[in-house]
């Protein structure tokens, strides 16, 4: 039975598949009458070519357009021609329809001038026998040719680097933009990168500097630079293209030059510097200086020092000088000890200066170590030493602030992670030390040392906050604590040693281990459920969770056996019932309880073999391995461990230590197997014991055994001792400092802490200073002649809480040496000396000693320009002079000289001890000022003001320039002419004669006045002249007729020589001379001195200068002869000159390009950017009136529009799926409200979505984030421009952070910050991925930079995902868990079809067949009404794409665009802006729900709605006969109707539907409809598959008590397909569709349903309601309405809105469209 039933279900799945292939197959013919015209190839209309620019005249564009149809022959059937074009670069061949390029006399250019990207035209084909045209549009892609090569715009390029910039740093982007090389060619062709080339002039300038991002050309720092080395580099950058075949790339070159300047990489040196050979190496230099004890502080101060204290930094050239550091000079150290209290240096004048007078008995000498260092923090500081006879001390010792630190590390932690200060390692561990010496805020530059375990850590050298870093890694198994001292020393004392212990925190780096890999156990039948089999221990060497084991069996225990997941007991399961023979191998797993991520485990295999009972079984121990640990202080007696074993039988167990105990220190009951101590431990004798201990029953086979493993831990019980075979009595040598005096060691025999060593000193702690490992060494420079001998006492302590000490005594002398130079009794001698004394006169005796025995001192002198002028006696000290002195030969103002001598030791080998002696010489005053003239002469008005100049004198001295003798100063004698010198006076400096007070006196009279002038040389000097003064008439003195002249404002164009005024003055018989004494200090004007008329001499800058003030004087002719000019009250007058502003600058951009983008989703008139203009101009010269240049959009629209005078420019269309897509077009400014001068800049807008964007998430209010929008912006965008030059970073919102599922709440103590990038090679945004890895990988760089914008604490969280994108992913991810499912449904049908396959081979005759039935329908089809005249070919994109048949879709099904991917990425449109190298909408092309307009890809052809198809309905008519036919609505003329019915006839068989009485192969077969009495009760709608197009028909529906068979049955089937929301998979190729019609009528709730077979006589195949899915060839559905013809029609917005459902077919032929609500 079961068979049979198989057999029939693949019987009828085979029938079922049959009839589906036959169907299909039988749907390949066509009217031929429509088949012309139309494209005989599939896929889209459009036919996109490339071509090569440049190609020769005649290229074949297309060579077959394969049209359907002939144009050629006697009776052709189609007619072709070209449409649209343009310049005539396309010619057709109508008969072999091939298409060539027409390039006579001209080239095909794609790059500029001509910039031919593309050619569209159309081809236009007639159909002859029907009327009908069809367009073909043809697109020529014009490729690019590499013809053009890269041209930099400049020849020479130039840097400067500063030789500190550190290796790696971009220290060139000039080559960015429009600055470097450019390339007019297009893509790879176009594109510039920039390499480095070989210099054979500059061998080492393509190693030095690198550009590893050759698309920017940003030149990089590759090695260390020096100027000392070398200054300049010329580096060969060669520009090539991209072209993508290597031999075809086209090169040029450039040389960018790079200085390199002068930085601060060398610290100060010490002068004088005497060179180390062949280095740059100054050699130890010493400084001397001597004080007399007890002297006061005022008689000494400051103490002179040989030689002067000086130190210059070695970097000469730092520019610009004011960037050149200062020195700070220091003392570093020195001894003895308390130098602080006496000495004293200047911080920036090395002046040394004494604080308090000096026992000679206490101090005899100090030895300071000078450090100079530059101002600006420069590590490398200079060092000289200072020999004073007392040293200097340090009286303060540092210290810690705190007794004990404690630290924690992660064991896992690599080397040079920093010690933290808590567990969790959050922050680092802080060691704060600090000296009294230095003040607290500056570094107190201390060392510290370790005394022990300074090979695992080490503490940072510098700063008041030290911190401790690994050296090595540690293991926590190994060792988990280490304690060890630090001490602290300034390098004479040292601080109190403190303690510090650093705690290894586990890592989980150890597995559990087994003690075995198998184990074996034998069990009983007899045992219950419960009992235990084993219980396992594994052992895991970390703690806490990492060290916390769990078991679980794996495998194995065919669920008979249990385990104790935390103590590895293995028992019987409850319930189970053991079988004899039967035997297990269990697996189990041991598992730490570190996290999952870092879980270890490690199995081992227990084999469990069932017997039968025994009873005589041996007892059995609970564990097989037992472990403690017992303190070696553990008293006798104590009970450690309990043994006791478990015995079936409950025979008496006797228990025995079998192995592990030969001395007997444990102690085992035999009867209760309690384990005691019978002897004391000694864990430094034996650390571990294991007993093998046994538990027996007395019978033969009746033993058991386990291990103890006895762990004894130390404590403290031994003090270290001291190695007693090292040598104790030691040496060292003076003037040595860290010198290695010895080694001590001692041992402790104790573990862990208490068995570590610890050294420290118990005196002389300021002299010296001990390792960690014993070693001893000189804390300080050591001075024999202080002190020779020391005996030093070094205590060795352990680590323990309570530790034990021991000490041992050394013996150290001290060695001499030759230490001591000799010594000036001054450091610096100077003495004044007379010039012109005869040689051979001594003026001073120099005189030093030396400290050492049997020293020889001798002296000379060092410099030797000295030795032309001065003489040393070698024994004496005597300075002499060689020849005589002259003040007046000195080129500088103080006539000295400067020389050092030097006092060394014959026999010694210290350096010599030095002073300075400074010379004076002095001015003996030789010559008088000498007058220019004898006799000076002036005039001078009757009524002239007090302080008028009436003339100047002048003087001369001979003496040497910049001396007191040399300065010559005036004075009026007042003897010789009192009077004159009661109203005249001479300028004390300037030597003009001045009017003392104003004036009253009578013309003509003539004054003389007596001017001295002398100097200030010893003794003065002097000389004197006369000065005759005049007084005028008034007459001769003229006059101006206004005190003040304001003229009309003169414009800035004015040519040279524009009479500004004219000024007028008059005097009696007197020619007038007019001259300028003020106010054109630039000589900007220029006045006639005859006329008076004043012009303009240069030109105007109403910008610079707006307005003059001259003062303008008038003289008489006489006067002026006599090369005089007498100033009065009337000849003098002001003229204020006004410039007036012309509009002569044209207003500039603030930035040549504006970059911008737009959202897709932005609405009209949203603010795009903003423009602005500047103008140096003033007023309306100054106001700007903005406008744009747009190139022509299509459909005429604008973009784009700007506010004329704030420059916004804003949105004007929508930009709804132009995502990729960009704007070009130009701004222009022009000033005095647009009548004046204009300038322009480009603008750049793309079009993006949050498909480019990034949001970034701080933890800041968005309203912080609003007002600092501009300077946070600008960081980002330098940060984007480091990758991409010129990129700008725009933002799209601020607001509060979104956040939770599907970013629902929102947190306004946060801020989101959307922000895309846009690159301006590319012209469109950056993509996503690429903008968040430029700024997460600079987060820190970039938090760093917000700071001062975002306040404390304001910092970046995040750079995520925006909402949209990241919930679409989600739906995504969802929707992809049932593809899985939907393969595995697939391959089962699949299979369930193959027997069908037979079936339908056989069924291939039948097919035939009805083939011709098809025939038949097809005539059938040209019976239809047809619908009104659709709208112009402009509306209709089939039209335009070459099918002039495609009707009968509604508005908004229309309003689609082009899929991009139906085309390969090199065909898209060049002017759709698509990117073809980018990724488009991973959703569902059609997953939009009803009411949201379609998305659109890219092109901008726009599917419009026909309108007038078959907008009357028709009627079901049933005749006499009983048959229902179709019949027009409406219809004039009822005999036309009749011959245009359409008789509906069902198919019980295959459930469609046929048209016309000879449709169907036997109609005596079909069941028709057979009650002609109800149709006025009909009620439903028809589905009418009609060529591919969608119509709705109205009639008489039928009743509903019809047969299954009915098109009510045919019609609940279609509802069950809507309801399932179905999709139909349609294969109709473009060019067969025909019309159809749309109807906006409201849909009934009780559709009933006929399906008609189309007009090209193919059938509809409808599954039967086991199925769920119709499928059709070359047809789509149609959709009928069900109201009733008396119902008044609805309008097409109230059928949106209803609730029923429609069947809406999309226009692509491979298109999954779902069914949508309306």
């Amino acid at each position: 039975m079961l068979q049979q039933f198989c057999l029939w279900k693949w019987l009828a799945v085979g029938i079922a598949v049959a009839t589906i292939l036959a169907s299909s197959l039988a749907q390949n013919d066509e009217d031929w009458q429509y088949e012309d015209c139309k494209l005989a190839r599939t896929g889209p209309p459009a036919t996109i070519v490339p071509i090569d620019e440049e190609s020769r005249n005649g290229t074949i564009l297309v060579d077959n357009m394969l049209i359907k149809g002939t144009a050629a022959g006697p009776d052709p059937t189609i007619e072709l021609s070209l449409k649209d074009n343009v310049d005539y670069w396309v010619i057709l061949d109508p008969i072999s329809q091939r298409l060539y390029l027409n390039s006579t006399g001209r080239v095909l250019d794609r790059d500029p001038p001509m910039s031919i990207q593309s050619i569209v035209v159309q081809v236009q084909c007639v159909n002859k026998k029907v009327g009908t045209i069809i367009n073909h549009e043809v697109r020529i892609v014009v490729r690019d040719r590499n013809d053009n090569s890269p041209q930099f715009q400049q020849q020479r390029y130039y840097v400067a680097v500063n030789e500190l910039t550190p290796v790696g740093t971009t220290i060139f982007t000039g080559f960015s933009g429009n600055n470097g090389a450019t390339d007019i060619d297009d893509g790879p062709n176009g594109q510039i990168e920039y390499v480095i080339q070989y210099n054979p002039n500059d061998k080492t300038s393509n190693r030095t500097f690198d550009i590893p991002l050759t698309l920017s050309g940003a030149v990089v720092l590759r090695e260390r630079l020096n100027y000392e080395e070398k200054t300049r580099y010329f580096v060969i950058v060669q520009a090539n293209d991209r072209a993508q075949n290597l031999h075809e790339r086209r090169t040029s070159t450039t040389t960018l030059t790079v200085d390199v300047l002068d930085g601060d990489d060398l610290g100060p040196m010490f002068l004088p510097c005497v060179l180390v050979n062949n280095t740059r190496d100054c050699r130890p230099l010493t400084y001397q200086a001597s004080l007399p004890e007890l002297t006061d502080p005022v008689h000494v101060n400051p103490i002179s020092v040989t030689p002067p204290i000086q130190a210059i930094d070695q970097d000469r050239n730092i520019q610009p000088p004011s960037d050149r550091p200062g020195i700070l000079y220091s003392i570093l150290v020195g001894t003895p000890e308390d130098y602080p209290q006496y000495f004293h240096m200047n911080l920036t004048t090395a002046e040394l200066t004494l604080l308090k007078p000096i026992n000679r008995d206490l101090h005899q000498k100090f030895d300071l170590v000078i450090k100079a260092e530059q101002d600006n923090g420069h590590p490398l500081p200079a060092f000289a030493n200072l020999h004073i006879e007392v040293l200097d001390e340090n009286n303060q010792k540092p210290y810690f602030t705190k007794s004990t630190y404690e630290g924690f590390i992660l064991e896992s932690s690599p080397v040079g992670t920093t010690i933290s200060d808590s567990r969790n390692l959050t922050s680092p561990l802080q060691i704060t030390v600090l000296d009294n010496d230095v003040e607290e805020t500056k570094d107190p530059q201390l060392h510290l040392f370790l005394n022990d375990y300074n090979t695992f850590f080490t503490v940072t050298q510098s700063g008041i906050t030290r911190y401790l870093t690994l050296l090595q890694p540690v293991d926590r198994e190994a060792q988990q604590l280490y304690t060890f001292s630090m001490i602290a020393s300034d390098g004479v004392q040292e601080s109190t040693p403190v303690t510090v212990n650093i705690v290894v925190i586990d890592a989980n780096d150890n597995s559990p281990t087994f003690s075995n890999i198998s184990y074996n156990v034998k069990i009983y039948t007899d045992m219950g459920p419960g009992e235990g089999v084993i219980k396992l221990t594994a052992v895991d060497a970390d703690e806490g969770p990492n060290g916390q084991i769990v078991y679980e069996i794996l495998a194995g225990d065919q669920g008979d056996f249990i385990i104790n997941d935390r103590t590895g007991l293995i028992a019987i399961a409850p319930g189970v019932v053991l079988s004899v023979g039967r035997s297990y191998a269990l697996t189990v797993k041991a598992s730490d309880s570190a996290p999952p991520a870092q879980r270890r485990s490690s199995i081992t295999t227990v084999y469990i073999e069932v017997l039968p009972p025994n009873n005589q079984s041996p007892p059995r121990f609970p564990q097989l391995m037992y472990s403690l640990e017992v303190s070696e202080a553990m008293r006798t007696g104590a009970i450690l461990l309990n043994l006791q074993a478990f015995d079936r039988e409950g025979d008496p167990i006797r228990y025995l230590i079998e192995n592990g105990d030969p001395q007997q220190v444990f102690n085992l009951s035999q009867s209760s197997g309690l384990l005691a101590l019978g002897k004391p431990l000694d864990r430094e004798s034996t650390d571990r014991y294991i007993l093998i201990v046994t538990a027996s029953d007395g019978r033969p086979d009746g033993t058991s055994t386990a291990t103890v493993n006895i762990v004894v831990t130390d404590v403290n019980d031994n003090g270290p001792v001291f190695d007693m075979f090292l040598p104790k009595n030691l040496s060292v040598q003076e003037e040595e400092a860290n010198a290695f005096v010895g080694q001590v060691r001692a041992t402790d025999p104790d573990a862990g802490v208490n068995g570590q060593v610890h050294y420290s000193l118990a005196n002389f702690k300021n002299l010296f200073r001990i390792t960690s490992n014993g070693s001893i060494y000189t804390a300080v420079k050591l001075n024999r002649e202080v002190r020779d001998y020391y005996e030093l006492i070094v205590e060795a302590t352990d680590g323990a809480v309570d530790p034990r000490r021991s000490t041992l005594t050394l013996a150290i002398k001290v060695l001499d040496i030759d230490d001591n130079s000799p010594v000036f009794t001054n450091a610096s001698y100077s003495v004044l000396v007379p010039e012109n004394l005869p040689p051979g006169t001594v003026f001073l005796q120099i005189e030093a000693k030396d400290v050492d025995l049997g020293s020889n001192v001798t002296y000379r002198i060092r410099t030797q320009e000295a030795l032309e002028y001065f003489a040393l006696n070698k024994y004496t000290g005597e300075l002499s002079l060689l020849k005589s002195l002259d003040y007046e030969s000195f080129s500088d103002t103080d006539a000295t000289f400067t020389f050092l001598v030097e006092a060394f030791d014959s026999k010694g080998t210290m350096p010599p001890g030095l002073a300075t002696v400074t010379v004076r010489v002095k001015d003996m005053n030789d010559y008088s000022p000498v007058f220019s003239k004898t006799l000076y002469r002036g005039m001078v008005a009757p009524d002239a003001v007090k302080g008028t100049v009436i003339t100047t004198v002048s003087a001369e001295d001979q003496d040497p320039p910049g001396t007191p003798a040399s300065r010559v100063r005036y004075k009026v004698d007042v003897v010789q002419f009192p009077y004159s010198a009661s109203i005249f006076d001479v300028e004390e400096n300037s030597g003009r004669v001045v009017t003392r007070v104003n004036l009253n006196e009578e013309p003509s009279t003539v004054f003389k006045l007596v001017v001295i002038a002398y100097d200030d040389g010893d003794p003065v000097k002097f000389n004197t002249t006369t000065v005759e003064i005049a007084v005028l008439q008034p007459s001769v003195i003229p006059r101006f007729t206004q005190d003040e002249y304001r003229p009309p404002p003169v414009s800035e164009s004015a040519p040279k020589g524009t009479v500004v005024t004219v000024v007028m003055a008059a005097a009696l018989n007197q020619t007038i001379v007019y001259s300028i004494v003020s106010g054109n200090e630039e000589d900007v004007f220029a006045i006639n001195n005859r006329t008076g008329v004043i012009s303009v001499k240069k030109p105007l800058d109403y910008e610079r200068v707006t307005s003059y003030e001259l003062r303008v004087q008038a003289d008489s002719l006489q006067v002026v002869r006599s090369n005089l000019r007498v100033p009065s009250k009337s000849n003098t007058a002001k003229v204020f000159i006004e410039v007036k502003d012309e509009n002569d600058h044209a207003p500039v951009f603030t930035k040549k390009m504006y970059i911008g983008g737009v959202s897709e989703d932005a609405k009209m008139f949203s603010s795009v950017l903003k423009v602005k203009a500047d103008d140096k101009d003033t007023g309306n010269y100054s106001a700007m009136q903005y406008r744009l240049i747009i190139p022509p959009i299509k459909d005429g629209k604008e973009g784009f529009v700007i506010e004329a005078y704030t420059g916004l420019i804003k949105t004007a269309m929508l930009f709804k799926n132009m995502r990729r897509s960009y704007f070009k077009f130009q701004v222009i400014a022009t000033d005095d409200y647009g009548k004046g001068l204009s300038s322009k800049a480009d603008v750049l807008v793309s079009v993006v979505n949050q498909l480019d964007m990034q949001v970034i998430v701080s933890n800041v209010p968005p309203t912080l984030v609003e007002q600092n929008k501009d300077q946070l912006i600008g960081i980002l965008e330098r940060y984007v421009q480091d990758q991409i030059p010129g990129a700008t970073v725009v933002v799209e919102s601020i607001g509060a952070r979104r956040f939770g599922d599907g970013y629902s709440e929102e947190d306004y103590t946060k801020s989101d910050l959307m922000v895309y990038a846009i690159d301006p090679q590319t012209n469109r945004a950056i993509m996503r991925n690429e903008l968040f890895k430029f700024l997460d990988g600079k987060l820190l760089d970039i938090n760093k930079e917000f700071q001062p914008y975002l306040g404390q604490g304001g910092r970046i969280l995040e750079i995520r995902t925006p909402d949209v994108v990241a919930n679409v992913k989600k739906q995504a991810q969802a929707v992809g868990y049932t593809e899985g499912a939907l393969l595995a449904l697939a391959v089962i049908i699949i299979l369930c079809c193959m027997p069908a396959i037979l079936i339908v081979m056989v069924s291939y005759r039948q097919f035939k067949e009805r083939q011709a039935e098809c025939a038949k329908t097809a005539r059938i089809q040209m019976a239809l009404p047809a619908g009104k005249p659709a709208s112009t070919a402009a509306n209709n994109l089939y039209e335009e794409l070459g099918d002039s048949t495609m009707r009968g879709y509604a508005q908004q099904e229309q309003q689609q665009l082009l899929r991009p991917s139906l085309l390969r990425p090199e065909e898209l449109s060049m002017e759709s802006g698509i990117d073809p190298g980018q990724e488009y909408y991973g959703q569902d092309y059609y997953s939009y729900e009803h009411g949201y307009e379609l998305p659109q890809y890219g092109s901008r052809r726009r599917l419009l709605s026909p309108s007038g198809m078959y907008d009357e309905y028709g009627e079901v008519m049933v005749e006499n006969d009983g048959g229902y036919y179709y019949s027009p609505h409406g219809s004039t003329a009822e005999e036309w109707a009749r011959k245009k019915r359409i008789k509906l006839i069902v198919d019980p068989e295959y459930e469609t539907s046929s048209t016309g009485e000879d449709s169907a192969p036997d109609s005596s077969q079909r069941s028709r409809l057979n009650n002609p009495n109800i149709q006025n009760n009909v009620n439903g709608n028809i589905y009418i598959a009609q060529n591919g197009s969608v119509v709705r028909t109205r009639r008489v529906c039928l009743a509903n008590n019809l047969k299954v068979t009915s098109p009510v049955t045919l019609g609940k089937q279609f509802k069950k397909l809507d309801k399932l929301a179905v999709t139909h998979e349609e294969n109709v190729p473009l060019n067969t569709l025909s019309k159809g019609s749309s109807s906006s009528d409201k849909v009934n709730t009780r559709p009933c349903s006929v399906s008609f077979a189309s007009s090209i006589g193919a059938e509809n195949i409808v599954t039967k309601p086991g199925g769920s899915k119709m499928k059709s060839t070359e047809e789509q559905e149609s959709v009928v309405d069900n109201e009733d013809t008396k119902e008044p029609l609805e309008s097409h917005s109230e059928h949106t809105q209803s609730d029923e459902e429609e069947l809406w077919m999309g226009p692509w032929n491979n298109l999954h469209i779902p069914m949508t609500k309306l």
